[in-house]
């Protein structure tokens, strides 16, 4: 048996989107990014969302339109995939990391010992489908021992008055917390579209806006669009009208717009995700809970608890007592036998250019045990139940190998 690990979900209505598209005429930013932006908010409630060409660079344009630069330090988990600090360098700011709890999400604990007066940003990251705590990283941006010590350079950092919390959600789509949708529980959300999401668009990804007063969610949503087109007036479709060349440039902005020929992937999918994909996805985990839980050796991940519920983007399953050279032994074995597995992720301290920078895995210590044990199994809607359960007689037979090799 060949199982890969994350093919895109791509069915007649999504070809039937794409060619629709293809014989509009019309192929870069336009009607389908409309109607893909109006069912992320239909999705998730949040006001208002704004399409982009990836996750990194809706985050970039987030924190260009917050006013981050040099001087200025972002909060960020040290395990994560390294877009979520790139983004940052990539403006001039300093990630600060900070180590993460046993559930792969970021310690608000940490966070707190890590603010300072050049604060300006804090962003959590959801791993796996699973939400960060933010009940306690919101308590934390509004208390006014932290709203004190936050100093506003910009305007928009003066309107807002304490951190940004700007959620790094490429993995939570569909998630919820405390009875809220991922995308309405912070300022501001971005989620990924990239193809192995659970809502792809070959890439690209999603900013929702939910600031709160006095903000104008529309008018930041009509701002920040002008960020994606250079800081153009106008886009190519409203140009393209009669009579509708005239446009001025407004600011230096950014060339990240979404364009409809990869919107119209994503729209036939968001359109199905609730009722169909998403839970596909959560009966493959209660598949695999439901096999690996008769195992004393394996850590099932966490997919719910009293206020969080996983939209069961990974299935991160940790192998207990095993050294981070025996997990990658097991993936070998594991690779033989023809099922593909991942790791998510490698922490950002041990990569060469974060330790070239200074950041030690040593200070990261759950960030590097919850690396060192983690095996990604596959979950997507077109697994079949034979081939989860193939999946599952892999892991185990790896697992007993491994362990005869050492005894």
């Amino acid at each position: 048996m060949n199982i890969p690990f994350s093919p895109p979900f791509i069915d007649q209505d999504t070809i039937n989107e794409v060619v629709d598209t293809l014989q509009s005429g019309w192929i870069t930013t336009g009607p389908k990014v409309k109607a893909l932006e109006a069912e992320v908010v239909k999705l998730t409630s949040c006001p208002q969302a704004l399409c982009v060409n990836s996750w990194t660079s809706g985050a970039m344009l987030v924190l260009k339109w917050f006013g981050i630069g040099p001087g200025d330090e972002v909060i960020v988990p040290a395990y994560t995939y390294s877009a979520t600090a790139l983004s940052i360098i990539h403006c001039g700011a300093k990630p600060i990391m900070v180590d993460v709890r046993e559930d792969f999400t970021i310690d608000p604990a940490k966070i707190e010992e890590a603010i300072t007066s050049r604060t300006k940003v804090i962003m959590p990251v959801d791993i796996a489908g699973l939400m960060c705590d933010y009940t306690a990283i919101n308590e934390l941006v509004s208390s006014q021992k932290n709203k004190k010590l936050f100093i506003a350079e910009t305007e928009k950092q003066k309107q807002l008055g304490r951190i940004l919390v700007l959620s790094d959600a490429a993995h939570s789509v569909g998630a919820s917390f405390d009875g809220k949708v991922a995308g309405s529980v912070t300022d501001i959300t971005i989620f990924s579209f990239h193809a192995v999401k659970n809502i792809t668009t070959a890439e690209g990804g999603v900013i929702c806006i939910n600031l709160p007063t006095p903000f104008n969610n529309e008018e930041e949503y009509k701002l920040m669009r002008l960020w994606t087109l250079n800081g153009q007036t106008k886009d190519a479709f409203t140009k393209s009208q009669s009579g509708g060349w005239k446009y001025d440039i407004l600011f230096a902005g950014l060339k990240v717009n979404m364009p409809d020929l990869c919107a119209a992937v994503g729209l036939s999918q968001i359109k199905k995700y609730n009722n169909e994909l998403l839970k596909k996805r959560e009966a493959i985990a209660i598949q695999y809970h439901s096999f690996f839980q008769e195992f004393e050796w394996a850590q099932l991940p966490l997919m719910n608890d009293e206020k969080r519920k996983s939209c069961f983007h990974l299935y991160p399953l940790r192998i207990k007592g095993i050294s981070e050279i025996q997990r990658d032994n097991m993936i070998d074995i594991i690779s033989k036998l023809g099922v593909s597995v991942n790791v998510h992720f490698i922490p950002m301290p041990l990569l060469t250019l974060f330790k070239d920078m200074g950041y030690h895995i040593a200070d990261y210590p759950i960030a590097l045990d919850n690396y060192s044990r983690e095996i990604s199994l596959p979950i997507y809607p077109q697994l079949m139940n034979e081939e989860v359960k193939y999946v599952c007689e892999s892991i185990k037979e790896a697992y007993l190998q491994v362990l005869n090799a050492n005894d």
